[in-house]
């Protein structure tokens, strides 16, 4: 089940969402938080109930261990058997052919490739299962001894299938203690309805435009056309995943939890660096919690600094797929962040302060499109002819010309402007992720035609799939 399909918004949302807001001002939060673990492990049984047992695996294994480690007896061990057990399951389920055909290739074995179905999101739930054992080695965190409150923080549905990954020291007290007030449901109402029309209105009809400019061989199309193929896949993946995001941190809010942000206006971005600051924040914030600082963060010396990047990057790129594709775009993220900090940084700031900010987007827009080729294409050497295509001239049988109309021209303006240039142009449309901000008669009125507009499109269109969901 996803969230923008007629069966959710109308049939699952009001069943679970009616019933939770009559019954808060009469019920403990212990009672709210039993009818959402119910309508969690239903909303996730719905399309895998067979999955779900592997999630319940991963909640009691993670339970487990944790209550091992607040003994303080052999605490590293329980650790490591935790983080391998994880591991070990994710590989199973996501890596398994990967590995075996590399495997055969290297030893020029035979071994038989299975080809095992990946369970909806098992990298979210699992990466944030191993951040709450993590944090209780730590002392970050105490040891929560029941095992519903466990189960509820792993498969919570708002943020169950493609994050954010919340870490359970982020949201340990409102399990415990939360108020659900007027504001905070508006708020939720906002956020959602605007993910909603994210992914349905845009995400959606920038999907169309480059699945058929994918579906054309390279050498069939002009240079102009491979940089707008992937001009539309830029804003397809971003709508599509911070669409996501802004539902799920809706969905939190209206049933009074607060989740922290995961996008912020990445393609205002003017640097590698820069970008990973603004896009899938809390994958990053993962990474470097539990992987950049335990290896020594930037401490250590510059080259130290940068070894310790590209692993994070490598794991990065690794963590969204079992394919070269994958680590090969990770590596090119980590690679230009290096080259940055090495002193190309310094030039980039230097660029700013003399007026010449537009050459920084220039470069981060260049980098942008070049590395989503690497995430898109179907493999490294296919990405490779790409990237080609897009830097040494070809004319191609198509060209821009043939792919363009007045329709799409305006959608792609109106993509790009608001990724973020409208935000920063007018900063008060930034207000509108704030809770604090009231929701006007005027707003109202466009939230309820996005809702009007969205619905009618899901109702004459199938073309629905979330991107991040297959990682």
């Amino acid at each position: 089940m996803v969230f923008s399909s007629m069966t959710f918004l109308w049939l699952f949302l009001p069943v679970v969402l009616l019933p939770y807001w009559l019954l808060a001002p009469h019920i403990k939060v212990k009672g709210g938080n039993i009818l959402l673990l119910i309508a969690s492990l239903f909303f996730y049984s719905w399309g895998e109930p067979v999955y779900i047992l592997l999630m319940l695996l991963s909640v009691c294994m993670n339970y487990g261990f944790a209550l091992w480690i607040s003994r303080n007896k052999g605490k590293r061990l329980a650790l490591f058997c935790d983080v391998a057990g994880n591991l070990l399951l994710l590989c199973f389920f996501k890596y398994a052919a990967f590995f075996t055909t590399y495997l055969n290739k290297l030893t020029g074995g035979a071994i038989e490739i299975v080809n095992i179905a990946l369970p909806l999101g098992i990298s979210f739930y699992t990466f944030q299962a191993m951040s709450y054992v993590i944090d209780v080695y730590r002392g970050e965190t105490a040891v929560q001894k029941n095992l519903g409150k466990v189960m509820l923080y792993i498969s919570l549905f708002p943020q169950l299938i493609a994050g954010p990954i919340v870490q359970y020291k982020d949201i340990e007290k409102q399990i415990d203690h939360r108020t659900l007030t007027a504001e905070k449901k508006l708020y939720g109402i906002r956020r959602f309805l605007f993910g909603l029309a994210k992914k349905v209105l845009l995400a959606n009809f920038f999907g169309i435009y480059a699945d058929k400019l994918f579906g054309m061989h390279v050498y069939q199309v002009s240079t102009g056309v491979e940089w707008l193929k992937m001009l539309f896949y830029a804003l397809q993946i971003y709508y599509d995943f911070s669409g996501y995001s802004d539902m799920a941190i809706g969905l939190g809010s209206m049933f009074g939890f607060s989740f922290k942000e995961n996008f912020n206006y990445p393609y205002v971005s003017t640097s590698a660096a820069e970008h990973w600051r603004r896009w899938h924040i809390s994958l990053g914030a993962w990474f470097r919690d539990y992987v950049y600082i335990p290896l020594g963060g930037s401490r250590k010396g510059l080259f130290r600094t940068c070894v310790n990047t590209l692993i994070v990057f490598f794991l990065t790129g690794f963590w969204h797929g079992a394919s070269l594709r994958f680590i090969v775009w990770g590596l090119f993220y980590g690679v230009f962040i290096c080259f940055e900090r090495l002193g190309f940084g310094r030039v980039l700031e230097w660029l700013k302060k003399h007026r010449l900010g537009f050459v920084t987007h220039i470069y981060y827009w260049i980098l942008m499109l070049t590395g989503w080729v690497f995430f898109r294409e179907s493999g490294v050497y296919t990405a490779l002819y790409t990237i080609r295509a897009m830097f040494l001239y070809q004319s191609g049988s198509i060209n821009i010309f043939n792919c363009l109309n007045a329709a799409i021209l305006v959608m792609l303006i109106l993509g790009i402007l608001l990724a973020g240039p409208l935000q920063l142009l007018f900063p008060k449309l930034q207000k509108l992720r704030d809770p604090a901000t009231p929701v006007r008669i005027p707003e109202f009125v466009l939230l309820m035609g996005l809702l009007f507009l969205s619905t009618m499109s899901l109702v004459s269109d199938s073309y629905n799939a979330f991107i991040y969901f297959r990682f």
